[in-house]
């Protein structure tokens, strides 16, 4: 067996080491770029969400590298992430490409399920055995996502350009090649202390932005045009909502966003009380989230069609007006290009300095008056 996967962002380091662990033979599709999306448009339903037609690419192009199994995580509720891997396999199959599929449905939606995708993945595995596997590859994504996070946090302090990223991807290596949770968390420290050693000027003024949206469109870089470095480099501080270990982590804890899932759930109730798939309810707590912690503005990332963030972006205008907050909205598609992304960017990022401005002069204002 010789399987595959979609990318999305850090996710294949994650899939690499998990299928190593489980004695599979796993080829990656190339990273996400030009071609892959290419054929996914060309193959895809026209009116399908940028995800799942980037995903199709990536499968053509892994499965012209010779795997002939599919890997796909499953979904529930109204989101149709939950109909990619039958929608794909009906489209390759179409293509002519012969392969088989195994769906990993989430451990939530019923455990058999779960444990039974990797059983077909690596037969003879028991439980005990599955559940040391999964650990292990899941605190090694744990680690990368801690790095990610602290990425975004230190890339509008540097003082050149692009160091940061390249510490990272130094660290990236340093994590990717631990392999027990000692080791794991040996090279994170290491790579965390090459980050914070990179020259850097912290009495610097940045704008302090938050990110949040679709789960596919936010971790995938080339979806989403690199928005975290290129903000990152104009001196905006990050904070994402979403990150791949709480995206797949059944506690809800969002250890590395820092917000339990529950938490959030109260945050958006005002406004949106119940599940709506997808990330349609913490993009609502997202924003809440990050106008109490007093963020200059928030971006919302979706895809063109995409149900569950619609029916958020319908709502946020009630929660900006409360919250009296800044936000920007990007609809991403096969035909959204970076130089009009970052002509918004640019805009919005004018828009947030002088709100700023605009609150300090208010403040003085007021002091003086007192």
């Amino acid at each position: 067996m010789k399987v595959t996967a979609p990318q999305m962002g850090m996710l294949q380091i994650l899939l690499e080491d998990l299928f190593g662990r489980l004695g599979t033979e796993f080829i990656p599709a190339p990273a996400t770029n030009q071609e892959a999306l290419e054929i996914g448009s060309r193959l895809g339903p026209e009116l399908a969400c940028l995800p799942l037609k980037i995903a199709i690419g990536n499968l053509v192009q892994g499965l012209e590298k010779g795997a002939d199994t599919i890997v796909m995580a499953g979904g529930v509720g109204p989101c149709r992430f939950g109909y990619y891997a039958q929608i794909q396999r009906l489209i390759l199959k179409r293509a002519g490409y012969k392969f088989k599929t195994i769906v990993v449905e989430p451990p939530g939606a019923g455990f058999r399920d779960f444990v039974g995708a990797f059983e077909k993945l690596a037969p003879g595995i028991n439980n005990w055995q599955l559940y040391n596997i999964i650990k292990a590859s899941f605190y090694k994504g744990r680690a990368l996502d801690f790095l990610e996070k602290k990425s975004l946090h230190l890339r509008a302090y540097e003082t050149k350009r692009g160091s940061i990223t390249k510490a990272k991807k130094k660290g990236i290596k340093l994590i990717s090649a631990a392999n027990s949770r000692r080791e794991i968390k040996k090279a994170y420290d290491e790579a965390a202390d090459q980050l914070e050693s990179v020259k850097s000027n912290h009495k610097r003024d940045v704008l302090r932005v938050g990110l949040t949206g679709e789960f596919y469109l936010l971790l995938e870089p080339f979806a989403n045009f690199d928005i975290e470095e290129y903000l990152g480099h104009r001196g905006i501080y990050i904070e994402r909502g979403v990150y791949i270990s709480d995206w797949i982590s059944p506690s809800g804890k969002n250890k590395v966003f820092g917000v339990p899932a529950n938490k959030g759930a109260q945050d958006a109730a005002p406004y949106l009380d119940h599940f709506v798939g997808g990330e349609g309810q913490p993009t609502i707590s997202h924003i809440v989230h990050f106008a109490e912690e007093n963020f200059d503005g928030a971006i919302h990332l979706f895809p063109f069609t995409c149900m569950p963030e619609i029916i958020a972006d319908n709502i946020l205008p009630k929660v900006l007006k409360d919250h009296d907050f800044s936000l920007l909205t990007l609809v991403i598609d096969e035909q959204s290009g970076r130089a009009g992304l970052i002509t918004r960017l640019e805009a919005f990022i004018d828009l947030m300095k002088s709100r700023r401005k605009q609150l300090i002069s208010k403040g003085e204002a007021e002091c003086n008056a007192a």
